[in-house]
């Protein structure tokens, strides 16, 4: 069943449904619902499609190094936590997310390592 045809039925089950004290909370699911249904409807239909990458948030903060191929960011990243970003003397060694911790006074900074950007790659 695709999202626009559970649209239509909860809309269609709002409708039927007449609204006193007994129902009004069964309502108001229905249209917590219906909302969280067409937000879903406008993400995914809006944006460029393409691979993305899932990282589970950690820490106080989130920061991201973002560059050029070849300009150190896997370095830094190692540098600053106690992950193994792989290095090597070539562009594009990094080719997924690699997520590390910096812990800075009391706080624990999640830092990611991002592979590197190139000019034109989100025209393809």
């Amino acid at each position: 069943v695709s999202l626009t045809d559970k649209i239509v039925e909860i809309e269609e089950e709002i409708a039927k449904t007449k609204y006193n004290k007994a129902t009004q909370h069964h309502i108001g699911k229905l249209k917590a619902k219906l909302a969280q249904l067409r937000e879903e409807v406008v993400i995914s239909s809006s944006g460029i499609k393409g691979s993305g990458y899932g990282v589970r948030k950690a820490g106080d903060a989130t920061v991201a190094l973002v560059g050029l191929p070849s300009v150190g960011k896997s370095t830094l990243l190692n540098c600053l936590t106690d992950a193994e970003s792989e290095i090597a003397s070539y562009a594009f060694t990094t080719l997924d997310v690699v997520p590390g911790v910096l812990k800075y006074r009391d706080a624990n900074i999640q830092v990611l390592d991002l592979p590197g950007l190139i000019e034109g790659a989100a025209r393809g």
